[in-house]
């Protein structure tokens, strides 16, 4: 069976074959044998032309890793485990944001403690001045499910206060170059920072404070699972929120 998905990003690339071969450095033949004969790569084939385009292997080839691999792979993505998010040492933020090279992106309710930490915005506003493009999600104070989760953390309308005061915070900060912030009104079932490939997933518990639940920093393997939904859940939350533009 043909690979379409591979065809796809050819043309949406706007990529010969010729070009791709040369990249991954393999014969022009054998890109159509991937192409029109359905045929699956090596590992290492698989790997490259999936970082030649951005995107996971799994999506180009979805059959070409069993259950086993692709739980081994997900494991390897697991770097460390803290019990609460203010175990997390601060030097763990700055340096997790300061290694970003090309996409930072914040998905968040208030967020306080980064939105007062005079610091770190000069860190990240550093990033967006060399070039680094930073996409920042709070919550809309109007939201149901903001007002919701005030409940469950016991604060009530404190979470709308805390939203409405980091918005403020973080105002100014948008004039920087490559900055863009929108409001968004989604459940939100885990607080996600972005460094490249890097992920910080701060989950949310029914009844607990963000501060006092988990955090699991992440690394994007190939053919790992579990990065990649937290990135596609990000996605997801952004093209359906609210561009922020300022009063």
């Amino acid at each position: 069976m043909p690979n379409e998905r591979l065809r796809a990003l050819l043309l949406e690339r706007r990529v010969t074959p010729a070009k791709l071969a040369e990249a991954v450095q393999v014969d022009p033949k054998t890109i159509e044998r991937w192409i029109v004969g359905g045929r699956t790569p090596y590992r290492r084939h698989r790997y490259d032309v999936a970082a030649f385009f951005g995107v996971d292997e799994s999506y180009i080839w979805p059959d070409a890793l069993d259950r086993d691999e692709i739980v081994a792979a997900s494991e390897s993505e697991i770097i460390a485990v803290y019990p609460h998010r203010w175990a997390v040492p601060r030097d763990t933020w700055g340096h997790f944001f300061e290694q970003a090279e090309h996409e930072i992106g914040i998905l968040m309710y208030a967020g306080i403690f980064m939105a007062e930490d005079a610091g770190l915005k000069r860190l990240l506003a550093s990033r967006a001045e060399s070039g680094v493009r930073i996409r920042m999600l709070l919550g809309d104070p109007d939201s149901p499910n903001v007002a919701e989760r005030g409940r469950a953390e016991g604060i009530d309308d404190a979470i709308v206060a805390k939203v409405k005061s980091a918005i403020v915070l973080f105002r100014r900060w948008l004039k920087s170059q490559n900055v863009e912030m929108r409001l968004h009104g989604t459940i939100l079932y885990n607080s996600i920072y972005r460094a490249d490939e890097q992920l910080l997933v701060n989950t949310h518990i029914y009844g607990i404070a963000a501060n006092d639940a988990p955090v699991f920093h992440l690394r994007k393997m190939p053919g790992g699972d579990m990065a990649s939904s937290f990135l596609e859940s990000f996605e997801r939350v952004w093209d359906g929120a609210t561009p922020y533009e300022g009063e």
